[in-house]
């Protein structure tokens, strides 16, 4: 078995500023640390129980495969405060047939990124024996 001591993703974005920027300011994740210098320096940002790293620079845009999935405490409060500080939604809070409250938002390069809020009744919450 293999003992992961510790993980995040990975982005190689198009324009790192523009990234940092996005993440950082607009949707205010504390930084871990930040390593190099110039423009295509690496920040890394709390994420929950990980890590996210923007760091080096791609020249396309990344997968549309690749999405990011960020549990808050309230996607209504989340919703507000994006649309205070000028992020784009692409789909507002909505409950889903499964009973997770999703918004959808995108980076600068595309990126979907999910927001979701697990409802205190959803059986996610519930651990038989605890």
């Amino acid at each position: 078995m293999v003992h992961v001591l510790s993980g995040r993703t990975l982005l190689r974005p198009t324009d790192p500023e523009r990234s940092r920027v996005f993440y950082g300011e607009q949707l205010g994740l504390a930084v871990y640390r930040e390593f190099g210098t110039g423009p295509e320096r690496g920040t890394v940002y709390f994420l929950g129980g990980g890590f996210l790293e923007v760091a080096g620079r791609s020249e396309t845009p990344p997968s549309p495969a690749v999405r990011l999935w960020m549990q808050v405490p309230d996607v209504a409060a989340a919703h507000e405060e994006l649309v205070a500080k000028g992020v784009g939604i692409v789909r507002p809070p909505v409950k889903e047939p499964w009973g997770l409250i999703e918004m959808w938002i995108a980076d600068p390069d595309g990126t979907p990124i999910v927001l979701v809020e697990v409802p205190a009744d959803h059986p996610i919450r519930y651990r038989p024996g605890i």
